[in-house]
């Protein structure tokens, strides 16, 4: 166990969207006796086409906190409509309250600008959060923070108004069948709503060792265009050899609106990082 043990903090918009950008790291924290806590902002009560409402929320719960045993993580579902999330003041006060609480050495989200109006409203309510964490007038009954938590995004491909840029990338190779088992917990969305809304319904297998083997080769694809694009940023952290050698990756954009976090003090937020100077190229 850790001396100190951290806690990183992950807002996503629906349940298992902090499973698909963060999971694997998820799993390297708590396995090295750190704390995280998964956040799911809506319940996620529209993501299906032929089931809403209560029952597609109760069973969206039960999906995520199937998916945070395997993880080892705390996995938190906020009572808001899917697809009717925004930034309000009553929400970044929850969100403070939620950072507080379980005093947030990293906290990450989606960027701002994204195809999906959850997804923006929870990184600009999170941007909002940042400083005001500290403020003690800000949601008094919670005692403020003593310093804000360092920020980060997670992967998103967008370019549009600023391409994301990978400043931590974090090898997730030992890992990875861990992160394709949590996501196959998500059964209403990974084998139902996404293939339905993406019009490949047909290719999802009947059995269950089929349908586990489909979501991991499906998140593998996924995972190999993260460790691509952020090769160079691996082979800064991990050395040439093992860094070229990576096949899946997840990545940290850091955020202005948070603590500043020099290269020199990333492993003391990322331990899993090799011990090596960050930022050296042999």
């Amino acid at each position: 166990m850790p001396a100190q043990a951290l806690h990183i903090v992950c807002f996503g918009a629906h349940p298992d969207d902090c499973d698909y950008v963060f999971g694997g790291a998820a799993v390297l924290y708590a396995r090295l006796g750190h704390r995280v806590s998964f956040v799911s902002m809506t319940n996620g009560d529209a993501g299906h086409h032929l089931q809403g409402g209560g029952p597609l929320a109760r069973r969206r719960y039960a999906e995520a906190q199937a998916a945070a045993r395997l993880a080892g993580v705390e996995y938190l579902v906020l009572d808001i409509h899917d697809g009717e999330l925004e930034a309000t003041v009553e929400l970044r006060k929850r969100t403070i309250q939620i950072m507080r609480e379980r005093q947030a050495d990293l906290v990450l989200c989606h960027r701002p600008f994204d195809y999906h109006p959850d997804h923006r409203a929870v990184g600009i309510v999170v941007q909002d959060a940042a400083y005001t964490v500290t403020v003690p007038n800000v949601a008094p009954l919670t005692r403020h923070l003593d310093r804000s938590p360092v920020v980060g995004y997670f992967f998103d491909g967008f370019r549009i108004p600023v391409p994301y840029r990978a400043h931590v990338a974090i090898d997730i190779d030992e890992v990875f069948p861990v992160k394709g088992d949590m996501l196959a917990c998500h059964e209403s969305q990974v084998f139902e709503w996404l293939p339905y809304n993406g019009i490949f319904a047909e290719a999802i297998p009947e059995d269950p060792a089929g349908r586990r083997a489909w979501c991991h080769d499906r998140l593998a694809e996924y995972t190999r265009r993260v460790a691509d694009a952020a090769r160079d940023t691996l082979v800064a952290l991990y050395g040439p050899e093992r860094g070229h050698a990576i096949h899946h990756a997840e990545t940290v954009s850091l955020s202005e609106y948070g603590r500043a976090l020099p290269e020199s003090q990333y492993r003391t937020l990322f331990p899993f990082l090799p011990e090596r100077p960050v930022g050296e190229r042999q």
